[in-house]
């Protein structure tokens, strides 16, 4: 059972660091709360008692989404329902809709944020492939003396390890910032031990850009998750695909190329299988989204099994 002595529910950022600054070493930040509630049920982590809890998912500066200079900026308390409902979010990131459609239920879609994903650094977290293909950063803020500073650090570096980040003390995430995908094919492949609410144990995230007077790939994003302690872009693979035509047996090709990317402890020999076969059909279905004739995609029988 979780337990908690006060509650806060701040409007502004300086409200939040104001309470951040009033209760040093009490505190705990949530938004959504979808982890932490979960965490600290009965059987799971027992009985926790956080003296104070300051939940942030009411501050209007953490909200909205907007394009500017080929980025797009996200407010922290973003939700992965949003991913799916939103026409703005759905038309310049897709790949965040195939992968919200992954992600828990309607209910914990409603609550979660992508922000909060991040922070919890799980190599398993839905959020985090896409956000590296898209090459994203996190803002983040803090109050020091009266006076607000921001850093922006790539979402790559910012995951240092399982539940390890790069968020120093008093630190909030106000934004994540990524490339503005828009007119790129997409897709996520996921699989896990059980269909409901599913933990990954092998995921992908794909996007794919197509000349379309040579039909060859004229750019390709792999980013790789829940095969390793952080996700990952697979920039060699992405690199042998540029230029080259977009048929099945180029698509093939990488299949044998994956399994280096597998440095997980348990099921490594089932990893490889999934995720050459993952890598295969991403890169089908994100062309399928552009319109291009589907590739042929053979499934593993163990990856059927599972998926």
């Amino acid at each position: 059972m979780l337990r908690c002595d006060d509650y806060y529910l701040p409007a502004t950022l300086d409200e939040a660091f104001d309470l951040i600054e009033r209760f040093p070493g009490e505190h705990r930040i949530i938004a959504g709360g979808t982890d932490l509630l979960p965490w600290a049920r009965e059987g799971r982590a027992g009985d926790v008692h956080i003296p104070v809890l300051i939940d942030i998912s009411r501050v209007a500066e953490m909200r909205g989404q907007k394009a500017q200079d080929g980025r797009i900026r996200l407010g922290a308390n973003t939700t992965f329902a949003e991913f799916l409902k939103d026409p703005f979010l759905k038309r310049h990131l897709p790949v965040m809709a195939h992968a919200a459609i992954w992600f828990a239920d309607d209910q914990l879609r409603a609550a979660a944020t992508l922000a909060g994903n991040l922070v919890n650094g799980s190599p398993a977290g839905d959020g985090i492939p896409p956000m590296v293909a898209m090459e994203g950063s996190v803002v983040l803020e803090s109050r020091k003396d009266g006076k607000r500073h921001t850093r922006t650090v790539p979402v790559a570096d910012f995951i240092q390890g399982p539940g390890k980040t790069l968020l120093e003390p008093g630190e909030l995430m106000t934004a994540i910032e990524c490339d503005d995908m828009e007119g790129w094919g997409s897709a996520f492949e996921k699989v896990g031990h059980r269909r409901s609410l599913v933990i990954s144990t092998c995921c992908v995230a794909a996007l794919v850009k197509v000349d379309w007077a040579t039909r060859r790939f004229a750019d390709v994003r792999l980013a790789i998750g829940a095969v390793g302690p952080v996700p990952c872009r697979a920039k060699e693979l992405e690199q042998s695909l540029i230029g080259q035509p977009v048929t099945a047996e180029t698509i093939r090709s990488l299949s044998d190329r994956t399994a280096g990317f597998v440095r997980s402890r348990s099921r490594q020999e089932y990893r490889r299988k999934v995720l050459a076969s993952f890598v295969e059909r991403a890169l089908g279905d994100a062309l399928d989204e552009l319109g291009i004739a589907p590739v042929s995609q053979p499934v593993h029988g163990e990856e059927r099994l599972h998926a």
